[in-house]
């Protein structure tokens, strides 16, 4: 079932848009790290079992769709997890852990919901948080062209959007210290979120737009 639904999630995606892919040499060969996007659109979510045909893949979704039963069924056959965004939730995260110690490859927006604006949000400190604590593999991945706004006009007008996916280097995080958590916590979140933000065009930058951060990253990139 699972190969029937992602072989009908790719024509319905060539059909709606025309995806760019550029940095695919940054994958690992194996599973078992994590890719990190930003988040734009609802085409989002169904683009990375587009993209990524060869690494076993899950994705944390939004509690609130596991009461739809349609998106319920797609989850369970697509290998989705269904996350509590607004509380600790310790059974998703161990479950996290387990399918990483499996070989599965996570695919997370760490600002947990699509930008509204068009722009990046703040990111959430959980996947960094475990990246750190586990020594995982992270990839940033920046998706641009898919804003909601630009998908729907260009269907109305029967015209096909053009959608980039560009990775960026391999990295991971220092271990978790033991002190001034919360500091470097959230160091280590606006170092995920700005390897993004550098892979994006500037008017998707958003809350990192001025980052420090990002600023030296794109000066090296120069």
């Amino acid at each position: 079932m699972k190969k029937f639904i992602v072989t009908l999630i790719r024509v319905i995606i060539r059909l709606i848009a025309k995806v760019e892919t550029q940095g695919y040499d940054y994958l690992p060969d194996k599973g078992g790290f994590v890719i990190a996007v930003n988040h734009l659109g609802f085409l989002d979510a169904p683009m990375a079992y587009y993209a990524l045909d060869n690494w076993s893949l899950f994705i944390p979704v939004a509690e609130k769709w596991e009461e739809i039963p349609i998106l319920r069924w797609l989850g369970k056959h697509l290998n989705a997890i269904f996350v509590d965004r607004f509380n600790p939730d310790l059974k998703a995260m161990r479950e996290m852990i387990k399918r990483m110690g499996e070989g599965q490859t996570l695919v997370i927006a760490p600002e947990g919901t699509r930008a509204r604006d068009e722009k990046m949000a703040q990111g959430k400190p959980g996947v960094a948080y475990l990246a750190s604590k586990m020594g995982w593999t992270i990839v940033p991945v920046a998706i641009s062209g898919s804003e909601d706004r630009i998908v729907l006009g260009n269907l109305k007008r029967f015209k096909r959007s053009t959608i980039r996916l560009t990775a960026g280097k391999a990295f991971t995080l220092p271990p978790f210290p033991k002190e001034n958590r919360d500091e470097r916590l959230q160091e280590y979140t606006d170092e995920i979120m700005c390897r993004i933000a550098a892979l994006l065009p500037e008017r998707n930058r958003g809350y990192y737009a001025d980052h420090p951060r990002l600023k030296e990253l794109l000066a090296e990139n120069s």
